[in-house]
């Protein structure tokens, strides 16, 4: 009977499948200089949009200032041409007419928007913030920072772009960007500064900002060692906030460089017993285990 079926299945399937044949008229041109295709890629970004209440945001702004340009409708054609096509803002409201829905606004209106968006950068994060929390549980108990650096392609300073210590090196004024985000790898909030701005200053008033605006008060904050300045540190020591960062073997005292390379004093979480790693058997199940030392360091801010 199974087979039976089976075949009767298969032979239902097959007669679906057919060829389509579609007419075609040579008498007939195409109208000159209409559009008959669009881009409809970027519909499931439009329903992630949607769902981080963008549009209310945008309304929200909108309301606080005398513009008449349609503030959402060029934030929602930013946002989806820089995950689909990163360009220029000229390319990117050109490109916006290949969309299903045209754009409803001019080129100038872009530029205008894009101050508006960045008066109101802080409270957008905070309510994208709050949006995404109805979507996803956000992991904040453990907050990951850290900054980059944009460069540009000219040789003058102007406004935040300045000369600084380039991630890649090249003698030109750039932009820099500091970054927060949460365990599970998504974006909390971020932070834009002169190119000549010391990243270890750019840490506690956009982790204020967090405090703030986001109600978040218990977490921990993980940085690198280039983060790590021992104001950063008594500022993640209390108020149950915590911190864990790198330390370079290399810059430490050698008293302490010994102490760290010193196969003997390891321990291993809820254990009592205190281990020699270089007795220890070279076995998957040892290289699986973590093994740690503590000790109390005053005032180091190597």
């Amino acid at each position: 009977w199974a087979k039976t079926h089976l075949d009767e299945l298969n032979q239902a399937e097959a007669e679906k499948q057919h060829k389509v044949l579609v007419p075609l008229r040579t008498d007939i041109l195409i109208p000159f200089d209409k559009q008959n295709s669009y881009n409809v890629g970027y519909l499931f970004l439009q329903k992630i949009y949607y769902d981080l209440r963008l549009p209310n945001i945008c309304r929200k702004i909108s309301k606080e200032y005398s513009f008449s340009y349609d503030l959402d409708s060029i934030l929602s054609r930013l946002v989806y041409e820089r995950i689909l096509n990163p360009s220029s803002k000229l390319s990117c409201y050109e490109q916006s007419s290949d969309l299903l829905e045209p754009p409803a606004f001019e080129l100038h209106q872009i530029y205008r928007a894009l101050s508006v968006i960045a008066n109101e950068s802080d409270s957008i994060q905070a309510e994208l913030y709050e949006a995404s929390r109805r979507l996803v549980k956000r992991q904040t108990g453990v907050l990951y920072y850290d900054c980059t650096n944009y460069f540009f392609e000219t040789e003058c300073q102007e406004g935040l772009k300045q000369y600084g210590p380039s991630k890649e090196h090249r003698p030109s004024p750039i932009v820099e960007m500091g970054l927060f985000i949460d365990r599970s790898g998504l974006p909390l909030a971020f932070c834009i500064h002169p190119g000549n701005t010391n990243e270890q200053t750019t840490l506690i008033p956009l982790e204020e900002q967090i405090l703030r605006d986001f109600s978040l008060s218990k977490f921990i904050v993980c940085t690198d060692a280039g983060l790590s300045s021992e104001r950063n540190r008594k500022f993640n020591n209390f108020g149950g906030r915590c911190f864990i960062t790198t330390q370079s073997i290399k810059k430490l005292k050698k008293d302490l460089r010994q102490w760290c390379l010193e196969p003997t004093g390891w321990h291993l979480k809820d254990s009592l017993d205190t281990y020699d790693i270089s007795r220890l058997e070279d076995t998957a199940k040892n290289r699986s285990k973590l093994f740690y030392k503590q000790l109390y360091v005053e005032g180091n801010d190597g």
